[in-house]
């Protein structure tokens, strides 16, 4: 019976053992996330009233978007984040994360879209739900591209 009890136990060894992953630092190295080149950039700048956004926007080749957009809107703190998302036809659909005045431990997280027109991005407006922790525009609702504050035109990409 002491020998079934201390072979089991050796069994049990060798099989979490043989579950550790051994792994080479070249091997780290192969599967960090690289950092893919964007093929295009382009900047936008949107002006309303006393307002300014400003915008990144950087495609790549798997056809998503990354980019910056720092959003001055009078009498607030200054947001400050970065875009991710992607083309669905015309509408650009990105998640704006950012965090807001000097307050840079609190990450905020929106969802945006934008419609493309020639060389102008229309910033639209719609009905926003959260679950889970997650905001998303409502299915329910078209997104409104007519009534709105921020209209995006193309300006020369300053690196600052």
């Amino acid at each position: 019976m002491k020998n079934l009890g201390l072979f089991c136990l050796l069994l049990t060894c060798i099989g979490l053992e043989s579950c550790k992953k051994s792994e080479n630092p070249k091997d780290a190295e192969t599967t960090k996330v690289q950092v893919e080149n964007p093929i295009n950039t382009v900047c936008y700048k949107a002006l309303y009233e006393k307002d300014t956004v400003e915008l990144k926007i950087n495609t790549l080749k798997n056809g998503k978007v990354t980019g910056d957009m720092v959003m001055k809107i009078l009498d607030m703190p200054k947001k400050v984040g970065k875009i991710a998302g992607e083309f669905r036809g015309d509408t650009l659909f990105v998640d704006y994360t950012f965090f807001q005045g000097a307050n840079e431990k609190k990450i905020f997280k929106n969802p945006m879209a934008m419609l493309k027109q020639g060389n102008e991005l229309v910033l639209g407006s719609g009905k926003i739900e959260t679950y889970l922790g997650r905001s998303y525009f409502a299915k329910d609702t078209p997104i409104n591209f007519e009534k709105v504050k921020y209209k995006f035109s193309t300006v020369d990409c300053v690196d600052k």
